[in-house]
């Protein structure tokens, strides 16, 4: 299927989501939110990708909506938007997938697009990086889960002051506080996301699921009733042929290799 403002690519397990408008710092508009959108639904299906990437092309990740839309939404158009194919269902998406995101952060990263940053599973930054919740310069508040994912990340204090201000902070800053996992030279950054990605696609992908959701139900869950959340999944788990192939391994000192059952 051919895109006009994204690049999707499969190879090897690992899908590449490339957001394709650099001219306008790839901010979102609705063919964006429709092709994104129909990549989700892709990734979600093919049972041979194991690994979503996410990045930008240029010189951006994403410098959030496009100011267009904005100007021309008004109060009700912007609260009126369909769920479905919006960047709000994107991110929603994203945290859903039963496989890792990884967001490869080229550069500029604010708005909606720091939103879609933060609904990912991993951050990687290159040193050119920069992080923005700009929504306060624009009278409004935070979206897209960014008041729910951002503070889940960096603890109330950060995401406060960098809701309140809508201050940029770089890489540097980012990786300090917790925002993303790791910063590399700019020119490594792929190189970097796609050695990781390749790692998580080598996985026991059944058991990587499981674990996902495990992670992100213990966010919200007591201790007990998330202990019993991880026995059902193990008992999933131990049923895999892949279990069986990571113990034999194991034995036979050798790498495994996970075939997804």
């Amino acid at each position: 299927m051919s895109y006009e403002t994204i690049i999707f690519e499969k190879e090897r397990g690992i899908a590449t989501l490339t957001l394709n408008r650099p001219e306008k710092l790839n901010a979102w508009n609705n063919k964006m939110m429709e092709e994104v959108t129909k990549a989700i639904y892709d990734v979600t299906a093919d049972n041979e990708v194991r690994v979503l990437v996410i990045s930008g092309a240029g010189r951006g990740f994403c410098s959030g909506i496009d100011v267009s839309i904005l100007a021309t939404a008004g109060a009700e158009g912007a609260v009126a938007v369909p769920m479905e194919n919006s960047v709000v269902w994107i991110a929603a998406q994203l945290r859903n997938l039963d496989k890792p995101v990884i967001a490869a952060v080229n550069g500029v990263c604010a708005g909606l697009g720091l939103s879609v940053a933060l609904a990912c599973d991993i951050r990687i930054a290159s040193e050119n990086a920069r992080f923005s919740l700009v929504f306060i310069k624009r009278g409004i508040v935070p979206d897209t889960g960014s008041t729910y994912f951002l503070p889940r990340l960096v603890g109330t204090g950060h995401a406060c002051e960098l809701a309140f201000t809508g201050d940029p902070i770089d890489a540097k800053e980012a990786e300090r506080i917790g925002l993303v996992n790791r910063v590399v030279p700019h020119d490594q950054l792929m190189t970097a996301t796609m050695e990781l990605a390749t790692r998580i696609a080598k996985g026991p992908p059944i058991t990587i699921r499981l674990t996902k959701a495990a992670i992100y139900k213990g966010l919200d869950a007591d201790l007990l009733s998330h202990m019993q959340y991880e026995l059902l999944a193990n008992r999933i788990a131990l049923a895999t042929e892949d279990f069986k192939e990571g113990i034999a391994s194991f034995i036979e000192r050798r790498e495994a290799q996970f075939k997804g059952r």
